[in-house]
């Protein structure tokens, strides 16, 4: 029978040992400090924090995490900053986001934990674990503050406010996106690009980290660009994605998020909207006017006629999109070569003139909309003068149907009949991106490229592969 004070010394040594472990060991230092939140049973925050953890101390450069709301990745990363000053109280750490109260909550969160004081023997409070780490004596303010025996330590900000001055072995983004129809604004999404790769990325220190934390709303919201960027450039990126529901209908956690409740939740929500915020798809993937496109490879087959589809650009924020295609005898199209720029008609009338020339275009439809019957006369007029050419008929014709109608309606003919090249992602960045991003609702920020494409479709399935004014 073991006695009280036998007892009460085992728990002694046993709050010693979890006190020594969650010195160096993130998951446990969140589980002494929230033991009811960071539970033992709750495999994925171990694996979170395991994976935080080990990003802290890899060489890899960037780290961005996804998961549903109210799994706890705000508080995670909270608590991430509190350990890696236990860790080392020379570190520079700068969050940011969507505003100033966000920010500073999350500022009060890291810095009252720090400073509080231990006021229950048996509680267990920050300074048990990190006894040298602490807040400078003076420093008031809520938003930039140092640790004993270093300089700006901690400074939380939001696209509305300042970092000037400060720099960052640490930079950690905490939801930017306030809702869905921040999501839906790509203005807004872009705004936050350029604020975190012109404002924030400027503060990272040589050898900094950068995380990301947030729900995933769209492949162009800060998460989605910052893993195509970093990836592209050559750093070495880690992605923790959790969905709330797995793939055999169980639950990430169910006493965060029961399945009941998350098909209680999610059943009132637009589809596109319960898929970003907790199974991580973005809205857009979820939204986007094509899911396919058909491609070819190799010998291209006999072709009718070809033909080639030009939308002018209305305004000097628009592109030019002229696409040549060639038509099958049952009426498919296969795609040769696109020029899709917002370059001036000086540089545009001849590329398409030449562009024609080369793939010896019969038939150029041309709409003659906002300056197209000026453009349809240049190019024709060029492809005599610079090519020595009348073998391609220049047809300009006024479009008079409204275009999102028509894009709309066309979009299966298009997905089920145009063939593009296997590698028409490289060969054509810009209209790739506008075809595979393109949303069924929601403001688009160009709708030239699917316009065009529009085009080949009504030339083809009207009933005539000739053009018609």
């Amino acid at each position: 029978m073991i006695t009280d004070a036998e007892l009460l010394e085992l728990e002694t040594l046993l709050q010693l040992e979890a006190l020594d472990e969650a010195k160096t060991n993130f998951f446990k230092f969140c589980n002494v400090l929230a033991p009811s939140f960071y539970k033992e049973s709750r495999a994925f925050l171990i694996y979170m924090c395991d994976e935080m953890q080990d990003f802290y101390e890899s060489d890899d450069e960037v780290m961005i995490v996804n998961v549903p709301p109210r799994h706890g990745k705000s508080r995670t990363a909270s608590m991430f900053a509190k350990f890696v000053f236990g860790q080392n109280q020379s570190e520079k750490i700068m969050t940011g986001s969507y505003n100033e109260m966000l920010s500073t909550t999350f500022s009060k969160a890291v810095r009252n934990d720090i400073s509080e004081v231990k006021g229950d023997k048996d509680k267990l409070v920050y300074s048990d674990i990190f006894p040298d780490t602490r807040i400078k004596h003076g420093d008031g303010a809520m938003n930039l503050w140092s640790l004993e025996g270093g300089y700006n330590n901690y400074l939380a900000t939001s696209p509305t406010g300042t970092a000037t001055g400060f720099g960052a072995s640490l930079l950690i983004i905490d939801d930017l996106i306030k809702n869905a129809e921040e999501a839906f604004n790509e203005g807004v999404l872009e705004k936050h690009w350029e604020w975190f790769t012109n404002t924030m990325l400027s503060r990272v220190e040589e050898g900094g980290k950068i995380i990301i934390i947030m729900t995933r709303w769209s492949s162009k919201d800060l998460a989605g660009r910052a893993l195509l960027h970093f990836k592209e450039e050559g750093k070495k990126v880690r992605h923790i994605n959790l969905k709330a529901q797995q793939e055999d209908g169980s639950m990430l956690c169910d006493e965060i998020l029961s399945r009941r409740s998350f098909e209680s939740k999610t059943r009132a929500m637009r589809p596109e909207i319960a898929a970003a915020n907790y199974q991580q798809e973005p809205i857009d993937v979820k939204g986007r006017l094509y899911s396919k496109f058909k491609t070819y490879d190799g010998e291209l087959p006999q072709f009718k006629q070809i033909k080639n589809y030009t939308d002018t650009a209305d305004t000097g924020e628009d592109f030019l999109c002229s696409i040549n295609y060639g038509i099958t005898f049952n009426n498919e199209a296969y795609v040769l070569d696109i020029l899709y720029t917002k370059d001036g008609m000086e540089v545009t009338e001849p590329k398409t003139a030449e562009m024609l020339h080369k793939d010896k275009v019969n038939v150029s439809d041309i709409e003659s909309n906002s300056g197209g019957r000026g453009f349809a006369r240049a190019v024709e007029r060029l492809l005599k003068t610079n090519h020595n050419s009348n073998f391609t008929r220049v047809e300009p014709f006024h479009q008079s149907k409204n275009k999102q109608a028509r894009i709309l309606s066309n979009a299966t003919w298009v997905m089920d009949h145009i063939y593009f090249p296997s590698n028409w992602r490289e060969r054509w960045p810009e209209y790739f991106k506008a075809m595979t991003e393109y949303q069924r609702e929601g403001k688009n920020k160009h709708d030239d490229a699917p316009d065009a494409t529009t085009g080949i479709a009504e030339k083809i399935d009207g009933g005539s592969t000739y053009s018609f004014d």
